[in-house]
């Protein structure tokens, strides 16, 4: 296999994660979770890193209603869970 076809599989694997990790996210269950999350990953997805990505797929395995509590801050987000991503995503107001 040449190094143009390695770099091209690499790619194409990325481009498929980003199709799959926007497709989650806009289809969650509760509306207001497709609003946030598939809100954000509108607008991030597009920059983010193969490992990135991989973060992000497991912030997606979250339970909405987890998700939903710790953006309306009726709950926190438990230590194991807080990270960066999950912050910004919590952050996150659509326009």
């Amino acid at each position: 296999m040449t190094i143009s076809a390695l770099i091209m599989g690499s790619a194409n694997d990325i481009e498929t994660q980003r199709k799959r990790v926007l497709w989650r996210a806009n289809h969650r269950g509760i509306k207001e979770m497709d609003i946030l999350v598939g809100g954000f990953a509108t607008r991030a997805v597009a920059g983010m890193t193969a490992l990135e990505l991989s973060a992000f797929e497991v912030l997606l395995e979250i339970p909405d209603q987890d998700l939903l509590a710790y953006a309306t801050r009726t709950a926190e987000v438990p230590k194991q869970r807080d990270t960066p991503l999950l912050r910004a995503m919590l952050e996150y107001r659509p326009s």
